[in-house]
């Protein structure tokens, strides 16, 4: 039987099951499995009972209020002293005003071990955070474990988080990065003549859809000069040629120092760039181009492709690196094509694709949902 105290609490959580996500469910089906006496189990049994993690388990526990386990020592759940030892808090408590604070994002890879997610948890609960969202990988090829948190504060300051994540991270080969939640990271876009890419960049930044900050636009022609004019963006024009291409690499890169870039995308850029700019632009420079490499290499792949008849096309998106093309990957999209189809139309198809996938890239990578595993990517939608 169940608590008639608790009975609304309980019939919500039965009620909410199909609709929470698959780790979250599994927490909610051992609650109610026990509720009679969950007050005596501990989050470890639920772990070890059910394979949840830690982490699901808060989740659930803030979600509904729930502070019944012997272990769970998170002070702002706990119950009054000299209440009712029942694993819900009470209604009116339910009801309370939701937790506000500065929201951050944590992103961290390292090698895996046993107790990653517990520290990571405890240190956050540590200095007063509200974890809103968190994902988790363990990649079994490479033994590295990869973790995205995003949490709020009321009180903390985000540089004593840092200061004790940098701790943390110091007693293993730990890659932190910590940053506030919505902020728009400084970004440069680099265009030849083809600006298909560019104008949905442009067009979802200015509609707020893209946590960016638009510092410039690099290009080899003075073709979207007046475009940057109207978006207020400004337009630097470096022509590359076979004898100055190191001498435009110097002049791109003061530019992108110049401004604090923290992000380049190449909307449509047909330059190679040198392997000494790939090295100074590396987990920071995202690409966009058609799939078909290396089938159909060159000038007028569309044309190339059509020729053979193919059924699909496709985009990639991917960081650059000094192999051409090879860079680890961050999204790609496929399009349906058939017989009728013109050369034209497939382009047009091609950059309606290239668009799209490459707009997502950049919105992953400016919200931290992008770590770099060798020559792939472990994206946290």
């Amino acid at each position: 039987m169940l608590p008639a105290q608790d009975d609304q609490l309980w019939t919500r959580l039965a009620a909410d099951l199909h609709r929470l996500s698959p780790s979250l469910q599994v927490v909610a089906r051992y609650c109610l499995a026990n509720a009679p006496d969950l007050h005596r189990h501990r989050i470890k049994d639920v772990v070890g009972t059910c394979g949840a993690t830690p982490v699901a388990v808060v989740r659930l526990a803030k979600r509904y209020g729930f502070h019944g386990f012997k272990d769970f020592k998170l002070g702002f759940l706990a119950p009054a002293a000299g209440s009712p030892a029942s694993p819900w808090v009470t209604a009116s408590q339910a009801g309370r005003p939701a937790f506000k604070g500065k929201p951050f994002v944590l992103a961290l890879s390292c090698a895996d071990q046993a107790g990653i997610v517990q520290a990571v948890c405890d240190l956050l609960l540590q200095h007063g955070a509200n974890i809103e969202e968190a994902a988790q990988y363990h990649d079994p090829g490479s033994q590295l474990f990869f973790m995205r948190v995003q949490f709020a504060c009321e009180e903390c300051r985000g540089e004593a988080v840092a200061e004790a994540l940098q701790a943390l991270a110091s007693n293993g080969s730990m890659h932190i990065q910590l940053h506030r939640a919505g902020r728009k990271i400084p970004a440069f876009i680099l265009v030849s003549q083809h600006g298909h890419c560019m104008h949905e960049l442009l067009f979802r930044w200015r509609s707020g859809l893209l946590p960016i900050d638009i510092k410039g636009i690099i290009s080899t022609h003075r073709d979207f000069n007046q475009l940057a004019a109207s978006h207020h963006i400004p337009f630097h024009h470096i022509p590359v040629s076979a004898a100055n291409p190191m001498v435009a690499e110097a002049r791109q890169l003061e530019i992108l120092h110049a401004a604090g870039t923290e992000l380049v995308v190449l909307a449509g850029y047909r330059q190679v760039l040198s392997d000494s700019m790939c090295r100074a632009l590396a987990g920071r420079a995202i690409n966009i181009h058609h799939s078909f490499l290396t089938s159909f290499n060159g000038a007028r792949p569309y044309h190339q492709a059509h020729d053979r008849g193919v059924k699909l096309i496709g985009a990639t998106a991917h960081y650059v690196t000094s192999e051409l093309g090879e860079g680890p990957i961050i999204e790609q999209d496929i399009a349906r094509a058939d017989h009728a189809m013109t050369p034209e139309r497939l382009a047009a198809l091609g950059r309606d694709t290239e668009s799209q996938v490459l707009a997502r890239a950049v919105q992953w990578h400016a919200e931290q949902r992008v770590l770099i595993n060798g020559r792939r990517t472990v994206v946290f939608r």
